[in-house]
C-alpha cells in the first residue's frame, strides 16, 4: 500500500542524506554475499539470486547502495579467484551521499575494500578493483551516472 505524498524510496520522509553499506563474500558457501544496511537491516545477495534482507525491510536506497557494494565484491572475488590468487575475504564499506532536493540520486560514492588471503598481490587486487569499476560492474558503472565513485583498498593476510 502507498501512503499519500510518500515518495518512493523515501517511505518514512525522514531519510538522512549520508548512507554507509557493508558488504561481506561469505566463503565457506560459494558467491554469497551479505550486507548489512547502515539502518541494520541484512541482505543476503548471491550471483545469480535475487537477495533479501532479514527483517525484509530495507530501504530502496540502501538496496541500491548494497547492490552496488555486492555486484562489485563479487567482480573482485572473480577476478582474483580467476587469476588463481587465494583470496579468503572481501569485504566493501560504502558511504555514499545524496543530493538533497528530489529524486535525491546518489552524487557521491566511496567504495573501500578490504581483501584478505594467502600471499595477496595488492597489484592484483588494485587491478581487480579497476576493472570491475571500469569494465564489468553493471551497477557501479550506471551510479557513476550521477555519482562521483572513489575506490581504496587493503590487502590482508590470512
Amino acid at each position: 500500500m502507498h501512503r499519500a505524498g510518500a515518495l518512493s524510496g523515501d517511505a518514512d520522509g525522514a531519510e538522512s542524506l549520508a548512507m554507509e553499506c557493508t558488504v561481506d563474500w561469505v566463503a565457506a558457501s560459494g558467491m554469497t554475499l551479505v550486507a548489512e544496511t547502515g539502518s541494520g537491516h541484512l541482505l543476503t545477495m548471491d550471483g545469480a539470486a535475487d537477495g533479501g534482507g532479514r527483517n525484509l525491510a530495507p530501504r530502496p536506497m540502501e538496496t541500491v547502495l548494497a547492490g552496488s557494494g555486492g555486484c562489485t565484491a563479487y567482480d573482485v572475488v572473480l577476478i582474483l579467484k580467476r587469476g588463481r590468487h587465494d583470496v579468503t575475504g572481501c569485504r566493501v564499506e560504502l558511504k555514499a551521499e545524496r543530493a538533497p532536493a528530489d529524486p535525491k540520486v546518489f552524487t557521491s560514492i566511496h567504495m573501500h575494500f578490504i581483501v584478505s588471503g594467502r600471499q595477496l598481490n595488492a597489484a592484483a587486487v588494485a587491478r581487480a578493483v579497476a576493472l570491475s569499476h571500469e569494465k564489468y560492474c553493471s551497477a557501479s558503472i550506471m551510479l557513476a551516472k550521477t555519482a562521483t565513485i572513489t575506490t581504496s583498498y587493503e590487502v590482508v593476510a590470512a
